[in-house]
């Protein structure tokens, strides 16, 4: 290959970027409202009477609407592309947050932040194939790494704005703000997103896109638990970290508030840094097997945070956070190259399914752990789950994208 070849294929358009800075948008809005019911427990348990295990359960319910249908948006953005699937997705978690704000029944709000849960894994597919398609191989790791950033952006802004809404304007106050959010992106996306070129088919083609790579090898099976099981550190710090720093650490509800928006903003930047790690590397693989070791290693610094001097504990929940949100990207881009362009949707759809079973678990399982042992003890349990995704990882990356 010449060196003019090699620029030709590193070289990123502007469209593209601006292609990514709108799917980022887009997850970004639709991960407010997924996030919303998280940042709502401290409010609920303190003065609404739910317990830990009822909270956790209310918040887990957007998580579980992402697991019914994420593999549905998946192949219809294979089949149909990505901008209509995202744009028409954005618009029902828009309407599915204005039900929310309706209602002061329990069940009725859960099953309004169900349906919006639904509504919003459009963008965690979709906006996937937005990165694939638009960007070189050597540049996804950082593109993806980018792309990654949405989740912990809008966990970032659901933290600093959820708690005090909430406690200063209502629960329906909180929640609309997904409303404003949601409907102007599914507007944006409708307007200005341009599906990704695909490319020609050509006859040596035809295998390696066609095969379902679920039943060639196990390489897919296996990223899609390792991906789950680092779910549990990730989403037992989103959705108890705050609790935690109020009802442990003595924290009010704006500075711990704060905290966590930092450390998701920290977070996100991470996932850029470790997406350009893999692109030197040359590999997704080799750094995602770190992040499974460090992940574990924090989750057990967390649950001797309790001892720890004054001021530490936050800066372990700010590494904490960190690294347990930095996989995400890797093995997105790895799925991704695995699967080829014909089943990207429906393996970045299983991919975020899987994640998300783990995810809706998360919220009553480690809710009741914590109101059984305690939070030392119960950090220290979900630790364990990274580490049985260490030997999991695979001994080397497919990519039959290109």
């Amino acid at each position: 290959m010449t060196q003019a070849s090699r620029l030709d294929k590193t070289a990123v358009s502007p469209k593209a970027w601006t292609m990514l800075g709108i799917g980022v948008a887009a997850q970004a809005a639709g991960t407010v409202f997924v996030s919303t019911p998280a940042f709502l427990i401290p409010l609920l348990h303190s003065e609404h009477g739910l317990s830990l295990t009822q909270a956790g359960t209310l918040a887990a319910a957007p998580t579980f609407g992402m697991v019914l249908t994420l593999v549905a948006w998946g192949a219809m953005a294979d089949r149909f592309g990505e901008k209509w699937v995202i744009s028409i997705g954005l618009g029902l978690t828009a309407i599915a947050a204005l039900a929310a704000t309706t209602t002061d029944n329990y069940t009725l709000l859960g099953i309004a932040f169900l349906l919006g849960g639904m509504a919003a894994a459009s963008t965690n597919a979709a906006s996937g194939r937005v990165v694939v398609g638009w960007f070189p191989k050597d540049r996804r790791g950082l593109a993806m790494g980018i792309r990654q950033m949405s989740q912990p952006l809008g966990v970032t802004i659901a933290s600093l704005t959820i708690p005090t809404l909430a406690a200063n304007v209502g629960i329906g106050s909180a929640v609309g703000l997904s409303v404003a959010l949601n409907g102007v992106l599914a507007l944006i996306c409708a307007v200005a997103l341009i599906n990704p070129p695909r490319p020609a088919a050509r006859p040596t083609d035809i295998p390696a896109e066609t095969v379902n790579p679920y039943r060639s090898n196990w390489f897919l099976w296996r990223i899609h638990v390792v991906s789950a099981l680092l779910v549990f550190p990730q989403f037992t710090l989103s959705t108890f970290g705050l609790v935690w720093l109020i009802s442990e650490q003595g924290w009010d509800a704006a500075p711990a508030g704060l905290l966590i928006g930092i450390s998701q903003f920290v977070g996100a930047l991470g996932r850029i840094v470790v997406g350009i790690w893999s692109d030197h590397a040359g590999s997704r693989v080799g750094p995602l097997r770190l992040v499974a070791v460090s992940a574990s290693a924090v989750m057990l610094a967390m649950a001797a945070a309790d001892a720890a001097p004054w001021g530490v504990p936050a800066l372990i929940l700010l590494l904490a956070t960190t690294v347990s949100v930095a996989d995400n990207g890797l093995a997105f881009t790895s799925v991704a190259e695995a699967a080829g362009p014909k089943w990207q949707g429906k393996a970045l759809g299983a991919q975020n399914t899987g994640q998300f079973i783990a995810a809706s678990a998360v919220g009553p399982v480690v809710g009741a752990l914590i109101g059984a042992v305690g939070y030392p003890l119960a950090f220290a349990i979900v630790a364990t789950f990274p580490a049985a995704a260490i030997p999991l990882v695979p001994s080397r990356d497919r990519d039959i994208s290109v």
